[in-house]
């Protein structure tokens, strides 16, 4: 399996508002990645999210 590469791409308005728990430290990696990448943070957990789903064992 690849690593994830963090892509700038345009939003997609088909979403769901959803809150989620995450602990402080996975907080501040994603917030470094969206700084880093000149993104939002749910540009950032939305590809993380779609890379794991694509990327799961069968």
């Amino acid at each position: 399996m690849g690593k994830l590469k963090i892509e700038k791409f345009s939003k997609n308005n088909d979403t769901v508002t959803r809150t989620i728990r995450i602990s402080g430290e996975t907080f501040d990696k994603i917030t470094e990645l969206a700084d880093k990448n000149n993104l939002s943070f749910n540009s950032v957990i939305n590809q993380i999210i779609e890379y794991g789903l694509n990327n799961l064992e069968d």
